[in-house]
C-alpha cells in the first residue's frame, strides 16, 4: 500500500468537524432578544457562520432591520459572554470525525485546527468535549493577529508549522477555507454537510466529500 500523502491534515471547525449551529444560534438569538428583535432559526443562521462571531452577529442584525455600530458592539459582548457559558450545550462532532480522525492517527498523521472562532473559545470547545488531545496545532481567528484571518495563509502557514511540518491538506465547509488552502498553496477538501454559504461546487475545492467516512480514500487520491 503506498504510502499516505499527508504528514499534517487541518481541519476548519465550525461546520467542519463540530456542528455547532445549535449553540451559536442561541447565542445570535440572545443577543437578538436584547435587541428587542424577531430570532431566528438554526438553517437561517448556518449561512452567516464562519467569518467569525461579530460577522455573524452583524449579518443577524442586518437580517432583522439593521443596526449601529454602537449597537452593534454591546451586543456582540453580550453574545460572547452568553456563547462562552453555553458553547457545548448542543455542539457534537459531525458523524464520523472523530472515526476520521482515529484514523489518520493510526497512520501517525497530525491533525490541526484553524478557525475563524477566538483562539480561547475553540480551546473551550474542544475541553469540553474531551477531543482537544487530538490537535498538535489550535489556530484561532485572533491567533495571527489583526487582519490575518482566514482566507489569508498565515494561519494556515503557522498550522503546519506548529503540527511538526511537511505535506498537508486543508478541510472546510466556507469559501474562507477553501480561499486559504489556495492562498497557502494545500490542496483542499469542502464537506457538503457544513454550513455552506452557497452552493459547495461554487467554493472550487480539489474535492468535496459528503461524509466524513469519505475523508481518507479523498484524501489518498490528492496525492
Amino acid at each position: 500500500m503506498a504510502e499516505f500523502p499527508f504528514q499534517v491534515v487541518g481541519f476548519d471547525l465550525d461546520g467542519t468537524l463540530l456542528d455547532t449551529s445549535g449553540d451559536l444560534t442561541a447565542a445570535v438569538n440572545h443577543a437578538l432578544a436584547e435587541a428587542g428583535r424577531p430570532l431566528l432559526t438554526v438553517e437561517q443562521v448556518k449561512p452567516m457562520i464562519g467569518g467569525g462571531a461579530k460577522h455573524m452577529l452583524a449579518q443577524g442584525m442586518a437580517a432583522t432591520g439593521g443596526c449601529s455600530d454602537g449597537e452593534l458592539h454591546r451586543l456582540y459582548k453580550l453574545l460572547l459572554a452568553y456563547y462562552e457559558a453555553n458553547i457545548a450545550t448542543a455542539t457534537r462532532p459531525f458523524p464520523g470525525a472523530i472515526e476520521a480522525l482515529d484514523r489518520l492517527e493510526e497512520m501517525d498523521v497530525r491533525a490541526a485546527i484553524v478557525t475563524n472562532k477566538f483562539e480561547s473559545l475553540a480551546a473551550k470547545v474542544l475541553a469540553e468535549l474531551d477531543i482537544a488531545h487530538r490537535f498538535a496545532a489550535l489556530i484561532g481567528g485572533d491567533t495571527m493577529g489583526p487582519g490575518l484571518a482566514k482566507p489569508h495563509r498565515a494561519p494556515i502557514d503557522e498550522m503546519v508549522r506548529r503540527a511538526g511540518g511537511g505535506a498537508a491538506a486543508f478541510v472546510g465547509d466556507s469559501i474562507y477555507d477553501i480561499m486559504a488552502a489556495k492562498n497557502a498553496g494545500l490542496p483542499s477538501v469542502a464537506v457538503s454537510f457544513g454550513f455552506l454559504m452557497q452552493p459547495v461546487e461554487e467554493l472550487e475545492a480539489d474535492a468535496v466529500i459528503d461524509h466524513f467516512d469519505e475523508l481518507i480514500p479523498t484524501l489518498e487520491r490528492l496525492r
